[in-house]
Formats: structure tokens, C-alpha cells, sequence
């Protein structure tokens, strides 16, 4: 089949590209008019990133016949094999477009009436003819649809824009909400600046305000009706529940055999030799997965292979279908798998990368003196500050809070709950941290009560001294800046026990202690449930007869000093034993030889960010996930917001949240967020962060912060900007 000409400039330079299918030809869309979409028609859109990698994907209108269907998915097919199969694969649907599709288009997407048939085309104009009104929906996932221009599709709870060709104004319905009118704002600004060059003004009306202009062409306003509430409920049970099928022949008489039929699922289940299917239909979404030495015709069938598999579940036509080879897994996809590791996670600390060629993020090497000058790198190894901050630290007991010995600041006992009170200066400000540290064998009456007692401190603190954040810490996954406040000593945790007087428990009779420096120099002492010796690490052996302190190849001279200052807590002389060197009593002591990592650490990667909204202004919970590259324009101030870099999860609290969203905050990031994460992470630090109040390692992850925004009136910086015509 000869190949499209279109194809010839297909993913030369980096950026988005879109194509109308129109039969089986393709007409390039202008980069001015990115984001329309007629309803009658089908698209092909490439992204083409400067590794290069590729997203391709086809866009199905509401009104498309299947004719056009069919013919998106060929040539979609056809310039996956043009570029070599490398690119990932997405169908996308009118109303259900996905958050990667949705990204390219940050001011939001436009659905226009008609089609190629109807004789409609993608034209730049200053055409001061034009009259038209879009109805704009959606607080971050925005779309206007073009609908009647007349005061019948008006109501009061959302924003329109009444395009009259020369006069673009944006009409705020009463009952409509900041956050919609700021970004009906930034629709109506790329209309002006994009489609009519700039050679059209922006006004922003109010509902009962409109300009002799607007009522020559709709005439008196009527009564108008409230709005409905666009929030789409997530069901998280069934959206975060799939199946991983293995495809046979799928050039052939296709079958699929269940690998798993519940996730999470583990990364060996796929071979690089074979093409599985993940089935998270609950959510409307495919994922097909293609192994590098796959059968090439299997390869070239995948996207034959997801319609059929559709089509056998009597799945919606318009499933979303995501077609990845490996080494570009979407986060969508690698969300359902138990720690998911990319290959690139190997190169090195300053080499780390997330997803092969696809998305990515480089790793920053720590360096405290740029803590408050680099604050990605802040971000990325979630520290605050360098911990020379003052701490004091309360042991809960009987519902109360009890000072600990300060001699003993940095041993926790995993039958106890501890308050740390970090406290720090910066920016001339004095401000707090809360941890609220939580053993893994205390009791359900010391986790409420330390939960309890945490909200009772921040409260103490008073108005004069806000506390910027509190962070719930489960044992065993301390965040580093936790882990760095305890100056030259390691953090030391025990497996049980309580440090309370009158009430220690008798330890084992053989402990073994593992430590490890993280990427901010901070060391750590945990006492492990199994006896696991790493080549990389440090350990402390202590048994009634012996003390032996284990050094393996790659182990650094801080991991060395922290053993010995563990070595003195247990008491006894220690003997220092070289990996490959042990004595037979070692061995006899850890309870014979076993086989351990001995292999080189893996680097930690850095992977993209997640932002969520969560909002209960309907009566249930609503999560929606912010798409592409958010801003710091994306944290509403209205709701409470979700950042999850992985390895740590935030909660901020906008100052106009309501008050079941503010005291429900740490619930709606523990039960409602990390208890239904599809890859089963559990424990993870969750911090809570009110509006204002943002460390560095949460606003170092947003391009540009400006620590002032919140002080200024959004909507007036966006009404200087209608003034600007350029």
C-alpha cells in the first residue's frame, strides 16, 4: 500500500502535529487552530518528543460515521509502521479523551458542529462575520462545545464564550465559580490570540450585565436555569481493577489466556517474546503491550488484536485502547504493576531517568548548600531544609503525650507512636513540621490517639506561628528530610518495643540491624523482619554470644560510622567483618548462609508527578487528575489537592475548602487515594500542607512558583492580560 504523503514530514522536529482524516487522505490542521475538533470528523495527531519518541492518536467525533472510524484506525496503524512501530498508540473518543491527549491542549479543546462532509474546513480567519457560542465545561480538564447561539443553552452555574467575530466575550453565568471563570478566561484569550491573530477584543461579562451587543444578537435575557455539575464520580473500586491476559496469534485466529486475573501484577509476568493485553474495562480503558521480540506480524496486529478483544467482552465501542512497546510504558499502564522498574533506573545517580526514551525526568544530585536556590532538587529528594532545625519529640501514652529523653532523640521502638516537632526558619519566618511517627505493632488506641493529639499540637501552635505541614509517617518508610534532623547520628528503628519506662519489652536474643545512607548523606539503622544481608550496605549482627558489624563492597564510611555508634546501644565490643571475609561464628549467628543482594543497588529514578483534585461539593468525593504539565495555577483554592511523587504523597488544603474537605484531608489521602492504588503501594509518608504554607520539596515539583500568587486577585491578573492584544 503506497504510503500516505503526509507521512513525510511525520515526526521530523519535536511537537504536536494533527491531520483530518478526510477518506483516506490526510489534511494538515494549522498550528493556530490545535485543539478543534469538528464533531462529524476523525483526526490523527503525532507528538513527537525530542529523543525522539512518539504518541500517536486517533480522535473519533461524536458524529463521525464508521467509514471515518475505520479509516483513522488504518492510518494510524499505517505510520506506526512508518515510524518502525516505536510510538504508543491511543484512540481517543469525543467527552473521553485521555489525560495524555488532553495535555497537549492546556487552554482546553474546542468541539465544533460539522465536517468534511458538511463542507466545514480548518481555516484561520479574521472573518468579523463570525457568530457562534460555546458552552465551556470542566474545572481542569476544559471543553467547550459549540451549541445553539441563543439564551436556551444558557444556564447560570457554568461560563460561555459568545465568539461575534471582532468582540469575543466571556459571559459568567451567577452561580459559576472562580475557577471556571479563570479558565474560560485562558479559552477565550487563545481564540483571540490563535484564531483571529489577535485582531479581536475580550470582555468578560457578568450574568445581567451583557453590552447592547450580546442583546442585539440573543435579544433580552430570560430566566435561565441552574447548572448541572459536570464532576464525573470515580468509582475507584472498578477503575482501579484490571486483568492481564497473554494474546496468541494475534495475526491469526487470535485467543487470550488469563497470566493474572488481578492486580497488582508483577513486571516477570510479561516476556519480551510475547504481546499481553491489560484489561482495565471498569475504567473503559486497553492497554496492549508489545515485547521487543514479539513476532513482528503479532507486533503490526496489536491494535486488530484490542478491537477483537473488545468486541469478545462486548466492551463499549468506545473503549480507550493505549498500544506501548516496551521501554515506553505509560504511567496509566505501569500504575497496575507491583514497583515497577524502568531499564534506564540502572545508569547511574545523576542518570536517572523514568520511562526509557519516553517522559524524561533527570535526577539531581543533593547538594545542601543550594537547597533554597535549586528547588527541583529539593523536590526531587524531598528535603526542606539541611535539618539543623531545633526537634523535640513526645511519646504517645494513655491518650497523652509524654517528652522523650532527649539523649535518646532519633531510637524509635516499633510498639510506640511518636510526635517530632521540627522547627525551622525560613524566610524570616519561624515554622513548623509535625511527624507523627506510627510503629507497625502499636496499638489502634495509640494510632487515634497520636492522630488526635497531632491535629491538638498544630492547634497550640497558634496563629502567630503556623505549622506548615503535618506528615503521617508509617515505620519503615521515613521520608529523608525526617531521617536528616538527627544531625550526625542515624535514625535507629527498632523492630518492637517500647522505650517507655517499666515497659520494654524483651528484644530477640539475636538482632540484626540494616543500615543505609540515602541521597541527602542522612543514615538509617532499621531492624529488618528477615535476616537479608546487601553487598551494598552496612549491617549490625548482635547474638547473646557475639557483635559483628558487617561491611559489604559498597559500603561508604558514613554507613561504617552509624554502625558503630548502633553497635554502642547494643553494648559489647563490635568485630568489624569484610563481605567475603566472614567468620564461621557469623554465619552461625545469622542462622546459616543464605543467598543475598549482591548486586549494584538500583539508582533511584525520578518519576513524573501526579496532581489530583478532590472535591466533595456534590456530596461524594470527586478525583480528578490535573492533565499534562500542571502549574501552580492548577491548585484550586477551593478544594484539596493531591501531589504524589511516588515515594511521597502531599495533601494541600486550599483556604476556601470547605470544612469537611479540610478535616477529612489526611483521610482522603490515606483511604480514599493510597488504600485503592492499583500497584498495592502502602505506607507511604503522606504530608498535609495548607495553601501558603508550601516547603520547598513541595513546590520545587511546579515550574516557576511564585510564592506571592496567593496574594494576588487571579482574576484581575487575567483581566490586565485581556487589555494586551499582543
Amino acid at each position: 500500500m503506497a504510503l500516505n504523503k503526509e507521512f513525510a514530514t511525520a515526526g521530523k522536529k519535536p511537537g504536536l502535529q494533527v491531520w483530518r482524516v478526510e477518506k483516506m487522505n490526510l489534511a494538515p490542521v494549522p498550528t493556530e487552530l490545535h485543539g478543534d475538533f469538528f464533531s462529524g470528523d476523525s483526526y490523527i495527531l503525532l507528538y513527537t518528543t525530542s529523543a525522539p519518541s512518539y504518541n500517536i492518536h486517533t480522535w473519533i467525533g461524536s458524529d463521525a460515521s464508521p467509514d471515518e472510524r475505520g479509516a483513522a484506525a488504518i492510518l494510524m496503524t499505517q505510520l506506526d509502521d512508518f515510524l518502525g512501530g516505536a510510538p504508543r498508540q491511543f484512540t481517543e473518543f469525543q467527552g473521553e479523551e485521555s489525560l495524555t491527549f488532553l495535555g497537549y491542549f492546556r487552554s482546553g479543546i474546542k468541539y465544533k458542529k460539522g465536517g468534511v462532509a458538511s463542507g466545514f474546513k480548518h481555516v484561520v480567519t479574521n472573518d468579523a462575520n463570525v457568530k457562534r457560542l460555546l458552552h465551556v465545561k470542566g474545572r481542569r480538564i476544559i471543553r467547550a462545545k459549540e451549541v445553539d447561539l441563543s439564551w436556551a443553552s444558557f444556564n447560570k452555574g457554568d461560563c460561555f464564550i459568545i465568539d461575534l467575530g471582532k468582540s469575543i466575550f466571556h459571559w459568567s453565568g451567577s452561580e459559576s465559580n472562580l475557577f471556571e471563570r479563570l479558565k474560560t478566561t485562558e479559552l477565550a484569550l487563545d481564540i483571540r490570540d490563535n484564531e483571529r491573530k489577535g485582531r479581536a477584543t475580550v470582555e468578560m461579562i457578568d450574568e445581567g450585565s451583557e453590552p447592547e451587543a450580546v442583546i442585539e444578537v440573543l435579544g433580552p435575557k430570560p430566566d435561565l436555569p441552574s447548572g448541572s455539575s459536570d464532576d464525573v464520580s470515580i468509582d475507584k473500586k472498578n477503575k482501579s481493577v484490571a486483568s492481564l491476559y497473554l494474546i496468541s496469534d494475534a495475526a491469526g485466529s487470535m485467543t487470550t489466556t488469563v497470566v493474572a486475573d488481578k492486580n497488582p501484577f508483577k513486571q516477570d509476568m510479561l516476556s519480551q517474546n510475547e504481546c499481553y493485553i491489560v484489561d482495565n474495562g471498569g475504567d473503559n480503558k486497553l492497554f496492549v503491550w508489545k515485547g521487543k521480540n514479539a513476532n513482528a506480524d503479532e507486533r503490526k496486529a496489536a491494535f486488530t488484536a484490542a478491537n477483537k478483544f473488545i468486541k469478545d467482552k462486548n466492551y463499549s465501542k468506545n473503549t480507550q485502547v493505549q498500544i506501548m512497546p516496551a521501554g515506553g510504558e505509560t504511567t496509566l499502564f505501569k500504575q497496575f504493576f507491583f514497583n515497577w522498574l524502568d531499564k534506564d533506573e540502572t545508569t547511574g545517580p545523576s542518570k536517572a531517568y523514568t520511562i526509557g526514551r519516553i517522559a524524561k525526568v533527570e535526577q539531581i544530585p543533593f547538594d545542601s548548600s543550594k537547597l533554597h536556590s535549586d528547588n527541583i532538587m529539593a523536590a526531587q529528594h524531598g528535603m526542606v531544609d539541611d535539618g539543623s532545625g531545633k526537634i523535640q519529640i513526645w511519646r504517645v501514652e494513655v491518650g497523652e503525650k509524654v517528652p522523650v529523653n532527649p539523649s535518646t532523640y532519633g531510637q524509635f521502638f516499633g510498639g510506640d507512636c511518636y510526635l517530632v516537632l521540627y522547627s525551622y526558619n525560613a524566610g524570616g519566618r519561624e515554622k513548623h513540621i509535625i511527624y507523627t511517627w506510627q510503629g507497625q505493632n502499636c496499638t489502634k488506641d495509640e494510632l487515634a490517639a497520636s492522630a488526635f493529639l497531632t491535629v491538638n499540637l498544630d492547634d497550640s501552635m497558634g496563629l502567630a506561628s503556623v505549622v506548615s505541614w503535618q506528615v503521617r509517617v508509617t515505620q519503615g518508610q521515613e521520608p529523608s528530610h525526617l531521617v536528616s534532623v538527627f544531625k550526625d547520628k542515624p535514625l535507629v528503628i527498632h523492630l518492637g518495643g517500647t522505650s517507655r519506662e517499666c515497659g520494654e519489652s524483651k528484644p530477640g536474643s539475636t538482632r540484626l540491624f540494616h543500615i543505609r545512607q540515602s541521597s541527602t548523606k542522612a543514615t538509617r539503622a532499621v531492624e529488618p523482619t528477615a535476616s537479608s544481608l546487601n553487598t551494598n550496605d552496612v549491617f549490625v549482627l548482635k547474638s547473646p554470644e557475639s557483635l559483628f558489624m558487617w561491611k559489604g563492597k559498597g559500603a561508604t564510611p558514613e554507613e561504617m560510622a552509624a554502625a558503630k555508634y548502633v553497635a554502642s546501644l547494643l553494648g559489647g565490643a563490635a568485630t568489624e567483618v569484610e563481605e567475603a571475609s566472614e567468620p564461621a561464628g557469623f554465619w552461625a549467628a545469622l542462622g546459616g548462609k543464605k543467598e543475598y543482594q549482591t548486586s549494584k543497588t538500583l539508582q533511584r529514578t525520578v518519576r513524573p508527578p501526579r496532581l489530583f483534585a478532590c472535591s466533595n461539593k456534590t456530596g461524594r468525593l470527586i478525583a480528578e487528575e490535573v492533565p499534562g504539565e500542571f502549574t501552580q495555577m492548577d491548585l484550586a483554592t477551593d478544594d484539596v489537592m493531591i501531589l504524589d511523587t511516588w515515594d511521597q504523597i502531599f495533601v494541600w488544603v486550599g483556604k476556601d475548602a470547605n470544612e469537611t474537605e479540610k478535616t477529612g484531608s489526611l483521610t482522603i489521602g490515606k483511604s480514599r487515594y493510597v488504600n485503592s492504588d492499583p500497584s498495592g503501594r502502602r505506607g507511604i509518608p503522606i504530608s498535609t500542607i495548607k495553601q501558603g504554607e508550601e516547603p520547598l520539596s513541595f513546590s520545587g515539583w511546579f515550574h516557576a512558583w511564585d510564592p506571592k500568587m496567593w496574594d494576588k486577585d487571579l482574576l484581575q491578573c487575567l483581566q490586565a492580560r485581556l487589555q494586551d492584544k499582543h
